[in-house]
């Protein structure tokens, strides 16, 4: 069997099914360690969600949550209820969206942010409140896009012919999941591009202290479809460097929310 990195590679390429029975055949004779058992249940269940799979996957939710009792770490407990919630937002509401932005995504990417010391409940309404992290960054004097409130969860940012509309459409314990749609201008002689995401923010904490202070080390896995014929010139003519585009974009937006954390904080 592939080891649990090279797992999550194959993963990450969308090969989801050799991800599935590899990880069928090593839980058929379980590992002794509940870790790795863990992470197998994981890895299978996000190929599952990521097939359409959605009642197999309802299987490994529930065995997740038990070994993460077990376990009782508060990244297991993390991973268990964004699995969950994963699974809830494919069967509701944006199901076909979402999935198929998950399933064949243009380009994906992944960052992580340096661990920092906030107030939880600031952190957490920044996130539900981008309109108020983008103002505070301009009370800063930090030059910053201006982020409209629409109502009923959704928000806008528009500038130089690019536009996005976003909500949340998925929550779990210490993590947020967002799906956006709207169009990119990439370049001042190239028309727009119309682009749909998913971005999936976990905040992994320690527990607050007496003045509500946690530490974080938050991660975002972003999502990004673009169909189009143009899209597809773009990327090429941008070789090697459009992941790394992406994985700076998606840097960008975990310090968006970090920054402002950080310097209420002091």
């Amino acid at each position: 069997m592939a080891s649990l990195e090279q797992l999550e590679q194959l993963a990450w390429s969308g090969r989801h099914l050799s991800v599935i029975e590899q990880c069928d055949a090593a839980l058929q004779d379980p590992p002794a360690g509940r870790d790795v058992r863990f992470a197998l249940h994981r890895l299978r269940l996000e190929s599952l969600v990521a097939q359409g799979r959605y009642a197999e996957a309802a299987g490994d939710v529930g065995r997740l949550q038990a070994l993460a009792g077990s376990l009782r770490t508060a990244a297991a407990r993390t991973q268990a209820e964004l699995a969950l919630a994963l699974l809830d937002m494919r069967t509701g509401r944006n199901r076909e969206a979402v999935a198929a932005v998950i399933k064949s995504p243009t380009l994906a990417a992944k960052a992580t942010d340096d661990e920092f010391v906030a107030h939880s409940k600031v952190y957490d309404f920044l996130l539900t409140h981008p309109d108020r992290t983008s103002l505070a960054w301009q009370r800063l004097k930090v030059p910053c896009v201006e982020i409209t409130d629409l109502g009923k969860g959704q928000f806008f940012w528009g500038d130089d012919g690019s536009e996005l509309t976003w909500q949340t459409v998925g929550s779990f314990e210490n993590g947020v999941i967002w799906y956006a749609t709207g169009k990119v201008k990439p370049g001042a002689m190239l028309p727009s591009i119309p682009v749909k995401a998913v971005a999936v923010l976990q905040s992994p904490r320690t527990p607050p202290d007496g003045t509500d202070s946690s530490t974080f080390k938050p991660v975002l896995n972003v999502y990004i479809q673009c169909d189009s014929k143009l899209a597809a010139a773009a990327l090429r003519l941008a070789g090697p460097s459009a992941p790394k585009m992406a994985e700076d974009g998606a840097q960008q937006l975990l310090f968006f929310f970090s920054g402002v954390a950080r310097y209420l904080h002091k």
